[in-house]
């Protein structure tokens, strides 16, 4: 018996991990793809038209940006609900609206009206009983401290460079926004108790947990 069907997982299940930046999104995603034999789903950064239009002026390219990604992860979720599922995705299309259109409404760097604009076509997208939401969200949660150590210490040039105090923002966001997250069930894990990456045999206790998990919210899902 494999892991999968050990934990009572179904094969056509599509798990989303949802988190601030370096709470280790891409190492579950890796990790629960690789013991449940699913496909990964991960953002396409490189091919994206308008990120260093954006980094080099945020009130310009912030609405195109968003809107870009909205497209893209759009049509990847479509994707994967046509295949048939059993996927685990790194990162939610929610999050996009949730916390960052919001952050650079709040900021100033996203016009008023390009960020009501983007949040009706993402409601209109997203926000119904039509678009395939995921059966689970499993989100990564931690001391901000914590996750800085992380950031640091993987030593991507944007990130060290980026101040501290815009980690702890968006840790603040992430924490309001999942409180209030309500489009699927949502399973929080705690990153000191599931390190992946000092502990790789944790991820049978995440199965498990996962497994119940889903059970519990069986009558919640598609």
């Amino acid at each position: 018996m494999n892991l999968r069907e050990k934990y009572g997982i179904p094969s056509n299940a599509v798990i989303t991990i949802a988190g601030t930046v370096g709470v280790g999104k891409s190492t579950m995603t890796k990790a629960l793809a690789n013991a449940l034999n699913f496909r990964t789903s991960f953002e396409k950064v490189d091919t994206n038209p308008y990120l260093d239009k954006f980094y080099d002026d945020f009130n310009k390219w912030s609405f195109h940006l968003q809107i870009y990604f909205l497209a893209e992860r759009f049509k990847e979720q479509k994707r994967i609900f046509e295949y048939g599922g059993g996927f685990i995705q790194d990162r939610s299309i929610y999050e996009d609206t949730g916390i960052f259109a919001k952050m650079h409404y709040d900021q100033g760097t996203m016009d008023p009206v390009d960020f009501e604009t983007y949040t009706n076509l993402f409601d209109a997208m997203v926000m119904t009983p039509y678009f395939p939401h995921p059966d689970l969200l499993i989100y990564l949660e931690g001391p901000i401290d914590d996750i800085i150590e992380r950031i640091e210490s993987r030593g991507r040039p944007m990130e060290q460079q980026t101040d501290k105090e815009y980690w702890y923002e968006m840790h603040r966001r992430y924490e309001d926004w999942i409180d209030n997250f309500n489009a699927c069930p949502v399973l929080r894990l705690d990153i000191n108790d599931y390190d992946l990456m000092k502990n790789p045999q944790t991820i049978e206790t995440i199965l498990e947990r996962i497994g119940h998990f889903m059970e519990q919210t069986s009558h919640l899902r598609r």
